[in-house]
């Protein structure tokens, strides 16, 4: 069983199944791709795994403990950041921690030296409004990873990212997740950024929602090595396209 797993978990809303028998798993230090069209139920899924909504059926695991519907056991970063404006970044990315129960002056202490790792150095003092989109999501990462425990869920954390921010995000991205070892569930509708981030990826087609395929990358060298324009990343694009396209039908 891997760290996280999902068992067969399915899920209705008034008299409309959403998801059925959906089974995934991630393990310690993977970053795992959750790829399907808006509506598929993707989120449905995050919800099940971070405890906020009981499945129908099935069951969450986390390192073999049953968690289905338990909160607070998985960090959950999602679309927007949802820095408090009235916070100072420090104490934004402490948030995870106070919630928890730690004190101020422990929750600071655990958070500072991690600054400069995520490229925050200097903006402890600062309020969000003062910092990019970009910056801000360095934040709410910084918040999760905190809160973590060593696994976290992002809902598709780049989207709201122009292009050339969002291209400079996820080589950061992959840069910080050596040094922290983050075990990450990630939802994105871009082929692209599932190939170029991902040691798996999940696609999730149909109504309901249904798991229809599971592609593992192999690409030479590490995810920051990987070059878009080789035939090898190219060739999983056309795959993914081409799965994609028929499980949405």
């Amino acid at each position: 069983m891997g760290q996280l797993s999902a068992q067969n978990i399915g899920v209705s809303f008034d008299g409309r199944q959403i998801i059925k028998d959906v089974s995934l798993h991630l393990e310690e230090g993977e970053i795992v791709s959750l790829l399907g069209v808006s509506g598929g139920g993707k989120t449905t899924i995050f919800n099940c795994l971070a405890g906020l909504l009981v499945p129908d059926t099935g069951k969450v695991f986390l390192d073999d403990t049953d968690i289905t519907g338990k909160p607070g056991k998985i960090s959950y970063m999602m679309q927007k950041d949802l820095l408090l404006p009235h916070y100072t970044v420090l104490d934004n990315a402490c948030l995870g921690l106070l919630i928890k129960g730690k004190s101020k002056k422990e929750s600071r202490a655990a958070a500072q030296p991690l600054f400069a790792e995520f490229g925050l150095a200097g903006t402890q003092k600062k309020y969000p409004h003062q910092l990019s989109g970009g910056m801000r999501q360095r934040v709410a990462l910084l918040r999760t990873y905190l809160a973590s425990d060593g696994v976290a869920l992002l809902d598709e954390p780049f989207s709201a990212l122009d292009a050339i921010t969002k291209t400079a995000v996820q080589t950061w991205y992959l840069d910080v997740m050596e040094k922290i070892n983050l075990s990450t569930l990630f939802i994105t509708h871009d082929i692209h950024e599932a190939v170029l981030l991902s040691d798996r990826i999940y696609i999730l087609a149909g109504n309901p929602g249904l798991i229809t395929d599971e592609i593992q990358i192999c690409l030479p060298g590490s995810k920051k090595d990987r070059d878009p324009a080789s035939p090898a990343f190219l060739q999983y694009k056309k795959e993914l396209q081409q799965k994609t396209a028929v499980t949405a039908v």
